[in-house]
């Protein structure tokens, strides 16, 4: 327990079981073999700009967790939104689902890296 809080401390967990870490860290975490990246804003917004290899779950969709629960447990999952906000309500849920997750703390508007469209 006490290693689980002294990285918490240093990554950023919260009490809700997930990690939220910064635009830099997130870029070497997806850079990670076999971490699955996931946009969970809408697929206009996914439409618009998206960071490479980001497959679009939308948090808000009533398939959302059907979707998700068909991503490999074995592997971490990342997340991100728009700003934050929905990718931290979609990593609870992925969390309660049995999965590893890191989030995007401030979403794509923080992100500093290429976005595909």
């Amino acid at each position: 327990m006490a290693l689980f809080a002294g990285l918490c401390t240093i990554f950023g967990c919260n009490a809700k079981g997930f990690v939220s870490v910064d635009a830099e860290k997130f870029a070497r975490r997806i850079a990670e073999s076999g971490v699955q990246l996931v946009d969970v804003r809408t697929a206009e917004e996914y439409a618009e700009g998206h960071i490479p290899n980001a497959v679009n779950i939308d948090v808000s969709s009533p398939d959302f967790v059907e979707k998700v629960s068909a991503l490999d447990k074995k592997r971490t999952v990342a997340l991100y939104c728009r700003s934050g906000r929905r990718s931290k309500r979609a990593a609870e849920q992925v969390v309660n689902l049995g999965f590893e997750v890191v989030e995007l703390d401030g979403g794509i508007i923080s992100w500093q890296g290429e976005l595909q469209r």
